[in-house]
């Protein structure tokens, strides 16, 4: 009686210890088959950048002050821009090239529309400096010598607008021949940010998942993008391509894992190819937030795989509607644009070398 009693004691400690560990799991809601219920409306918007600044190294987390520093700057950033006292200000250029707009252009959204989160996300209480967790410097990998070839040539046919039709000195398809020359993006087929896997934007920042027993529903706000996701099912050939890659997911343990590959020929995030594997892994947490995690493979574009993660914070806000509309209710002035500036360059060459008809 004397040896059982201290282990009595012990088995009751040992209890004490694993039950707020088990209470805590138990705090996210479930499912009636005992599944994580991932249903709901989320908000990802972050001032976490997705590569982390050189200066942070291979440093992780920030401090609770450089965290609240980011914020505050925030905070002033968008008080001194009068987003909503003078929503009508100038907007900010926007290139097609990221550098700008050229002659005629006339901008993008103003300020008021903006929405790049409010403060940097943490994950277990510290805050990260990046989405992106590896490689350990939280930057992209380098790209393959085949991936800079693509970008070179994708670069040949993106130049700020300058009222000519530069295109002409291109050998081979322009970027305004036809509706199909467009970007996918501009055409509305898929969201500039990507959904496959979904990462934050300036704007429209917004998730809803639905979950029944063997399908989950993601519908991403920007472009308004629905994944479905098929559980417990296999990939079909891979002649059989998608948009936004084909999906399938199953559980480990109350994380639901994603697999996703047969990516659509012209559907590339950050210069990925058809080749694109993606997996993600999101995990409920107590306080009803996601913890996304994503690893891009993609021998075709990146030396390694990479990874990320971020926070997904649970939201009472309906997701509603982007009617986003293909060619923004002017692929037709788009592509008639181009042909004027086109017939313009050939009645100027036309004078250059005395063509004409000679009355």
């Amino acid at each position: 009686m004397r040896n059982g009693i201290p282990a009595a004691l012990a088995a009751v400690a040992l209890l004490l210890l694993v039950a707020p560990a088990a209470g805590a799991q138990d705090e996210i809601k479930r499912m009636p088959d005992g599944r994580p219920d991932l249903h709901g409306n989320y908000d990802a918007a972050t001032l976490t950048p997705l590569q982390r600044p050189e200066e942070y190294g291979e440093n992780l987390y920030l401090t609770r002050e450089a965290a609240e520093k980011i914020r505050d700057d925030a905070a002033k950033r968008r008080a001194d821009r009068h987003q909503v006292s003078n929503p009508d200000r100038e907007p900010p250029p926007v290139g097609g090239d990221g550098s700008g707009g050229g002659a005629g252009n006339v901008g993008g959204y103003n300020f008021f529309w903006l929405d790049i989160g409010t403060e940097a996300f943490s994950v277990d209480g510290k805050f990260r400096t990046s989405i992106i967790v590896d490689p350990p410097n939280g930057r992209m990998p380098e790209t393959t010598p085949a991936a800079k070839a693509r970008r070179a040539a994708r670069d040949k046919l993106r130049r700020p607008n300058d009222g000519s039709a530069w295109w002409l000195d291109i050998d081979g398809p322009g970027p305004y021949d036809g509706p199909e020359s467009l970007p996918i993006t501009e055409r509305c087929i898929v969201g500039f940010t990507g959904a496959t896997p979904t990462l934050p934007s300036a704007y429209n920042n917004y998730k809803r998942v639905v979950q029944t027993e063997d399908h989950i529903m993601i519908l991403i706000e920007m472009n308004h993008d629905a994944r479905i996701v098929r559980l417990n099912d296999e990939h079909p050939s891979p002649e059989e391509r998608k948009w936004l890659g084909d999906s399938v997911g199953w559980w480990e343990g109350d994380t639901l894992v994603i697999d996703s590959v047969n990516f659509h020929p012209r559907t590339f995030l950050r210069g990925s190819t058809q080749e694109l594997h993606v997996t993600e892994r999101l995990t409920l947490q107590p306080n009803g937030d996601i913890l996304y995690h994503f690893t891009m493979d993609d021998p075709a574009t990146w030396e390694t795989p990479w990874s990320g993660e971020y926070i997904w914070r649970n939201r009472p806000e309906l997701v509603y509607e982007y009617a986003c509309h293909e060619g923004n209710y002017a692929m037709g002035n788009t592509l008639r644009g181009a042909r004027i500036l086109e017939a313009d360059a050939a009645a100027a060459e036309a004078g250059s070398t005395g063509g004409g008809s000679g009355d």
